[in-house]
């Protein structure tokens, strides 16, 4: 079995490895560090989860020289989530060597950024096209800079970035390493790898099934004016320790926050709309477990690997198979189990099998719980409050006055009324949200394909440009 130690990495390096609980390698580091540590150009072609970040972090904290108070790396990313993220990971694995990564991006204050400039990164992770504005204003130069990384290539060419790429590699040192990761390899992505890389090492991580076997994946078929109670059902009856539900639009997540909180439930949206501020304010709670449930879109949510989600919601069907793919991989991670149950329309069953065809999982038909079982899970959740505060023990002050009550009222009575206190009501305040087009497969030969693409607005920009039906939809409250 390979470890760590086999690759020979410095004892800074290892130590920060250790502290951060890494034993043995993924198949991507594995095979990539190696190649990597040779210096040459490097193409892993592998899903978010599967490590990579860890790859191109090792490499950037061996090669980097920190008695140099200069600029030597580069991670370019497509979202200013994944850009916070890997500079953090990236300080965590050269923290004992003294290596400091800086995060840039846009929708934080750029004089902010500047200040933060001079204490003299040695790797800067940025967006695009933030990276492109400081480097017009002369605060970022790229002239040490001997490693670039492009972390989820395929997604910035989705973004449209691909042209803001080119002109950094451009300004960058032709003596250097590039390392480039991907989910996919489309035509442009490799283009790009063969102009701007030199012989590069293809390493891919191919798996049978695209989707993560330990999560259970399942679809609900609704008429898109019962989706959110049924949403609501669903978290009474399964409580999730801790849910991401994924919308369609910017607008579709704040209807869904709105109408969550109304009825009592613990959520945060997040989307590209959002100050960054806020954006990391919601993050920040979601982690440390102060809010429970996180509504985003796509696009905020790309890369975003946060450990103990349980459970996945589509409210709205993915775009494409590696939408859902993407979606659903942030749960089941670290050999923990995860549900994931996608919302589908009459309309949309094709779109799922598409999905499922190319995702080659089975995602199977799952019944709308009902009330009943929504009831027995609030129940749960009631009983599992009693006992833990049995099990935390503290309640010697309340002893004499239980003692006093079970004169009076037999013992099951008192736990009965005990657990109806604590037992949430199901709530059904009336809610409005918009109504969204579905989504439909365009019948050409590139289904399921990124050209071929699927309604409406295709893309990730289309995504969340807040489109769809334009009424509004009141739901009931009678059972299904």
């Amino acid at each position: 079995m390979t470890t760590f130690n086999d690759f020979g990495l410095t004892e800074p390096v290892m130590r920060a490895l250790n502290n951060m609980g890494f034993e043995e390698p993924t198949p991507i580091q594995e095979k990539a560090i190696p190649i990597g540590l040779q210096g040459g150009d490097l193409i892993g072609q592998a899903h978010t989860g599967t490590g990579k970040t860890a790859v191109f972090g090792i490499l950037l904290a061996e090669f980097l020289k920190t008695d140099r108070e200069q600029i030597q790396g580069v991670v370019l990313t497509p979202t200013r989530e994944l850009a916070v993220q890997v500079a953090e990971e990236l300080n965590r694995i050269g923290q004992f060597k003294g290596i400091h990564a800086l995060p840039i991006y846009g929708g934080q204050d750029i004089s902010r950024q500047i200040r933060a400039l001079k204490n003299r990164p040695h790797i800067i992770v940025g967006t695009p096209g933030r990276l492109m504005d400081h480097m017009r204003r002369r605060t970022i130069r790229l002239n040490q800079v001997n490693v670039v990384v492009l972390d989820e290539a395929d997604e910035m060419l989705n973004m449209g970035f691909i042209e803001d790429i080119e002109t950094i590699l451009k300004e960058v040192p032709g003596e250097r390493q590039t390392l480039l990761f991907s989910a996919t390899m489309p035509s442009p992505i490799k283009a790009l790898a063969r102009r701007f890389m030199r012989n590069p090492e293809v390493i891919s991580i191919e798996s049978r099934q695209v989707t993560v076997p330990s999560i259970e994946q399942n679809y609900i078929e609704v008429e898109e004016r019962q989706k959110f109670d049924v949403l609501c059902r669903l978290l009474d009856a399964e409580s999730p320790e801790r849910t991401i539900v994924f919308g369609r639009t910017k607008r579709r997540v704040d209807e869904l926050f709105d109408a969550l909180t109304k009825r009592g439930y613990s959520a945060a949206g997040i989307h590209g709309d959002m100050p960054q501020s806020r954006r990391d304010v919601v993050m920040r709670q979601f982690k440390t477990g102060t809010i429970e449930m996180l509504i985003a879109t796509d696009v905020a949510a790309r890369g975003l690997d946060i450990t103990g989600v349980t459970h996945i919601y589509n409210f709205d069907i993915p775009q494409d198979p590696e939408g859902y793919v993407h979606r659903i991989g942030r749960t089941g991670r670290a050999g923990q189990t995860g549900v994931a149950i996608t919302f589908v329309t009459p309309r949309e069953i094709h779109h799922l099998r598409v999905i499922e065809n190319m995702t080659r999982g089975k995602i199977a038909r799952k019944p709308v719980p009902s009330p009943r079982e929504a009831f027995e899970g609030l129940q749960r959740v009631a009983v599992d409050k009693l006992l833990l505060t049995v099990e935390k023990g503290g309640i010697d002050n309340y002893r004499g006055l239980a003692e006093s009550l079970l004169e009076d009222t037999d013992s099951v009575t008192l736990i009965a009324a005990a657990l109806k206190v604590l037992t949430k009501e199901s709530d059904r305040t009336p809610v409005t949200l918009t109504e969204e087009r579905p989504m439909r497969v365009k019948m050409n030969n590139n289904v399921g394909g990124r050209k071929g693409g699927f309604g409406p607005g295709g893309g990730k920009k289309g995504a969340e440009r807040g489109g769809g039906l334009r009424g509004k939809s009141r739901f009931s409250n009678r059972a299904f």
